[in-house]
């Protein structure tokens, strides 16, 4: 299938590597998350190969897919971690990670997160402001070490992707722009609690052409050049993620032979480490996102597939309008004109809208492709719906790499007061 090279179907029916989805959903039911370790593998080494002539460092952004057991096969294959706080930091040490292959972003990081990451030994933090170099500087003096930092600063590139996930222009919340960049660095080079590292920055996510990572070098390596000279120890040009994928069949993967064409020349000779933090393009269509068809509705102008899985397993479609593939476990040539919604009581609960859909069945399994990023990492549990099972495939073996929530894990956390009323009964 176009969405991953182990995605196939046999005889009618899907597999994902050599695993049936089918006997998967009959096993650990729906809504399921399912991602295949093979394409995680062979997207990771892609990158190695491409990208070979830089000798980057790459930092898997914990945020795109959190599963602790997509993180595992990271760590197996080298990879350190981006991640954008505690927590992530918490899950790509739990995973195999050393905290010195990690990388610390984010613009809220709290007092509680930067001494943890310190006791950890972070790798180095990307700092977003002035603010938090004055917070990084009197904590790391206060616990006896120096925090190692990388400014993000914006280019000012347009990424040519949803506003939403636009992070490098002069107008989003992250990081500096190149004028308060050259001041910023002045100060913290006066700090005794801070190293001053190298340079991040981050566009924006997907981005499906090289363009704005040549304009964005082109900007920041004549910097780089004079910062080198100045600080002894900046060494690291960090250029963030954001590759994209194809979400639909007609799309073009993002060129990474391209990139290494348009970078390899502008980075030969500049003396920095570089580094790349990719999340999507390594697990997006690893991932996909199955359901079982409740009931089927009509009305005049298109029929309603009414599924188990819903806003709260996949937020992607009403949150960014997001185009995901739809699938038929059973193949079917047939389609109609309609709707695949889930149970939420909203009427943006839709993973799919006014799109022709396979033709199917109450009963029948469907699957949500490209799923594997910002899915299940971005899952809630509105109208109490517990979150998916997530399952690890690897040839013939399917591993559950996290149990279906339960309504007893939905309160698990409260206390609720004595009031005298009836409770209890069954725990789905």
């Amino acid at each position: 299938m176009w969405a991953s090279e182990f995605l196939t179907y046999r005889g009618g029916e899907l597999w994902l590597e050599d695993c049936s989805v089918r006997e998967l959903a009959d096993r650990h039911g729906t809504p399921l998350y399912l991602y295949s370790r093979g394409h995680l593998e062979a997207r990771y080494r892609e990158l190695q190969t491409a990208l070979a002539e830089l000798q980057p460092h790459f930092f898997y952004a914990v945020k795109a897919n959190s599963c602790g057991a997509v993180i595992r096969v990271f760590a197996e294959l080298g990879a350190g971690a981006d991640v954008v706080s505690g927590g992530e930091l918490y899950r790509a040490r739990r995973a195999g990670i050393p905290a010195a292959r990690c990388v610390f972003a984010g613009v809220g990081k709290t007092a509680e997160e930067i001494a943890y990451a310190l006791g950890e030994g972070i790798g180095y933090f990307t700092v977003e402001s002035e603010a938090e170099l004055e917070r990084l500087d009197e904590i790391a003096r206060r616990l006896g070490g120096r925090a190692r930092i990388a400014l993000r600063v914006n280019p000012d590139v347009d990424p040519q992707t949803h506003k939403y996930t636009s992070t490098g222009k002069r107008e989003n919340k992250f990081g500096v722009d190149l004028e308060r960049a050259e001041r910023a660095y002045a100060d913290a080079a006066r700090r005794p609690g801070l190293e001053i590292v190298g340079l991040h920055m981050h566009l924006g996510s997907p981005i499906m052409t090289v363009e704005p990572y040549a304009q964005a070098a082109d900007k920041v390596l004549p910097l780089c050049a004079e910062w080198r000279r100045r600080y002894p120890s900046f060494r690291v040009l960090d250029l963030g993620g954001g590759f994209g994928i194809p979400y639909r069949p007609e799309q073009a993967p993002f060129d990474l032979a391209a990139l290494a064409r348009e970078l390899a020349p502008r980075l030969r000779g500049a003396g920095l480490q570089v580094a790349f933090e990719p999340g999507r393009f390594l697990v997006g269509n690893a991932g996909a996102l199955v359901t079982r068809v409740q009931y089927l509705k009509d009305n005049p102008f298109k029929q309603f597939v009414i599924g188990d899985a819903a806003m709260n397993d996949l937020i992607r479609p009403p949150l960014y309008q997001a185009h995901h593939e739809i699938a038929p476990v059973r193949a079917t040539a047939e389609t109609v004109l309609g709707d695949l919604v889930g149970p939420i009581c909203e009427s943006g609960d839709f993973l799919a809208a006014e799109r022709q859909l396979p033709a199917v069945r109450a009963g029948d399994l469907l699957v949500i492709l490209s799923a594997g990023a910002y899915g299940f990492a971005m899952a809630s549990n509105y109208n109490s719906r517990g979150r998916a099972a997530e399952a690890l495939v690897s040839g013939a073996t399917a591993r559950l790499a996290r149990a279906r929530e339960t309504w007893a894990d939905l309160v698990r956390a409260e206390d609720v007061a004595e009031t005298g009323a009836p409770g209890g009964g069954a725990q789905r």
